[in-house]
Parts: C-alpha cells; structure tokens; sequence
C-alpha cells in the first residue's frame, strides 16, 4: 500500500507538502450519482432513520437537563418519548372529528362556490359554445361523436392495506428514537474510539459534541417557534369566528408546514385561502385568514427566528430554494421537511472541518 511522503527539511527549512492525490471528475460524477440514486430507492428505510435522528435532536436538550436532575439517561428518555407520544396522540384525537367534518362539507361548499363562478363566467362560455358550433358547422363535424374517458377510482381496500405498512413504520420510528436518545452517545463514543491516535480522537469528540448541541438547539428552536405560530394562528381564528376544534386542526397545519420555508408558507395560503371561502360567504371575510397568516408567516421569519437564531444559522435562500426541490424530489413531502435541518447540519459539519470553510459560507 503507498502512503503519501512526508515532507524532508533541507537545510533546516521544510520543504511544501505533497498535495492529497485527487480522484477524476468523472469518478467524482459517477460516485455523486450513486448516492443520488441510493438515497431514492433506500428512501423507505432513509426516511425512518431520518425521523427518528430528528425526534432525537428535539429531545436531546431536553435529555441534558434531565441529567442534570441526577435522572438517568434511560428514564429520562422514556420520560421525554412518553410525553411526546402522549401530546401526540391527544391531538390527533382532537383533529379526527374537525377533520373529517370538513371533508365532508368542503366538497358541497365548493360545488356552491363552483355554481356562483361558473355563472359569472356564463357569458363567456356561451360565447366559447356558440365559437365551437360555429366551427363543427364549418368543417362540417356536426355529427362528429363524442368520446367519453372514464377513470378507475382506487380500491378501498387498497388504504386498508397499507394500515399494516404505516403502523409498522410508526413503530419503528419510536423504537429507532428511543435508541438513539438512549444508546446515541454509547454508539458514538465507541465509534471514536476506532480512530488512531489519542488526538484524533479528542479532536472529532469535540467536533461531533458541538455540532450535535447546536443542531439540537436549533431543531428544538424551531419547533418551538413553529409551535408558537400554529398557536396564535389557530387564536386568530378562533376570534374570527372558527370554532375551537377546527382552529386547532388549522394552527396544526400551519405549525407543520412552517418547517418547510417558501414551500409550505405557499401551500399554506392555497389552504387558508379554500378554507376561508368554505368557511365566510362574504369575499373579504374570506381572504382575511389568508391573510393574517401570511402576516404571520412575514413576522415569524423576518423578525422572530433571525433574532432567536442569530446569523451563525442563516441559510441561502437560494441554496434554501434548491435544497427543497432535491429533497422534494427524492422524498417527498417528508424530504421538504427535513430539508433545512439537514441543510444546517451540513453546514455546521463544514464550518467545523479545516479547509471547509469557504463551503460554509457558500450555504450563508
């Protein structure tokens, strides 16, 4: 095996480092396109994996207080999990029945609301009709029949099948976050300790200690802050009128898409804007919760998350942008929601690496 020559003094001065042999572009190609390529068809079990390193990051700092309570790792950990499976499922019971509701009278109400267009519009399909007549008398199609497609709608049977498949993902969601709040660090450590030297070691211990603190404050950061916003937003709609369950099923809505910057605050407003007209006869009632969570969302991202963050967590809107549709492309709506925070950790990875600094603020 050859190694790289170290550098020989000549008359007391050293002389320049070999530089590290670097690999063809096109292997650097090929490699880049493996992993693309690894990462979409593995996304069943990537995704899991994914959630479940996030969940921990959320309950890392939390872990660490509790530790401080003289609380072992293990009891804190099902104390942490348990609680949030307990937050969980309590919401979710309190959504089903909102949310069924509105599935059930969103359809008429746009129907309603299709009829009052559609007669606005009535002068201009009466003259799109009497164009089309017109013209199939000229060609003389006039007796030209017409085709009908029909869709196949999807089986019932076909969502009661994969109730299996998402239980089981769940689980194993849980159990994947509980190891790694409990044997994360085990795990770790032990893997440290495969590395040569004493110094290496206490160097990448060091690394891997900040850039998990910092994550995991900024990932707790975030969800609270993303919480806080589907609060006041599902407030706001309880003043205007919306009852209490269905704003707390909207607010939710809002707290989960606020972890998908520029993507989800857009699907956000097509959403708050169908429930407004479902919700107000009147027009202007209706764009107002559009509306006051688009002020919201402004407020939220131009003043309240650069103040808490500080600009040691700034990201390219740019890279941002792209960074959502390759995930977005690979993964999904789950790939838009950890989008940022992979982002942040690779950037806080970068900013630690010698030599990588300048690929650090390239993501500023």
């Amino acid at each position: 095996m050859s190694t790289v020559p170290e550098p020989v003094a000549v008359d007391g001065e050293p002389t320049a480092a070999v530089p590290r042999p670097r690999g063809p572009t096109s292997l650097v190609v090929l490699a880049t396109l493996a992993v693309g390529f690894t990462l979409w068809a593995a996304q069943e079990v990537i995704l899991l994996v994914l959630l479940a390193m996030f969940f921990a990051l959320v309950g890392n700092p939390i872990l660490r207080l509790l530790q401080k309570l003289w609380i072992p790792r293990f009891l804190g950990a099902l104390m942490v999990l348990g609680l949030g499976l307990g937050v969980t499922g309590v919401l979710a019971v309190q959504l089903v029945r909102p949310a069924m509701v509105w599935a059930q009278e969103a359809p008429q109400q746009l129907r309603k609301i299709g009829r009052e267009l559609q007669n606005l519009t009535k002068p201009v399909q009466q003259a799109n009709q009497a164009a089309e007549s017109f013209a199939r008398a000229a060609g003389g199609n006039a007796n030209q029949k017409v085709q009908v497609v029909r869709t196949q709608s999807d089986s019932p049977f076909k969502l009661l099948a994969s109730a299996p498949k998402l239980a089981a993902s769940v689980l194993a969601v849980v159990l994947l976050t509980l190891f790694f709040m409990i044997y994360g660090q085990t795990l770790q450590r032990h893997a440290i300790s495969l590395l040569p030297t004493r110094h290496q070691q206490r160097f990448t211990t060091d690394i891997l200690r900040s850039i998990e603190r910092e994550v995991s404050r900024y990932v707790l950061t975030i969800s609270v802050i993303n919480t806080l916003v589907g609060a006041a937003f599902a407030g706001i709609l309880v003043a205007l009128g919306v009852p209490l369950p269905e704003a707390a099923l909207w607010g939710t809505v809002a707290a989960v898409l606020n972890f998908a910057p520029y993507v989800g605050p857009l699907i956000g407003i097509t959403l708050m804007l169908l429930m407004g007209f479902v919700r107000f006869p009147d027009p202007l009632d209706a764009i107002l919760p559009a509306a006051l969570y688009l002020g919201l969302h402004t407020l939220e991202g131009q003043i309240i998350t650069p103040i808490v963050l500080g600009r040691s967590m700034a990201i390219s809107p740019l890279v941002l942008v792209l960074a959502l549709l390759l995930f977005g492309w690979l993964w999904g709506i789950i790939g838009l929601l950890l989008a940022v925070p992979l982002l942040v950790c690779v950037k806080l990875v970068l900013s630690r690496l010698d030599g990588m600094h300048g690929w650090a603020r390239l993501l500023e």
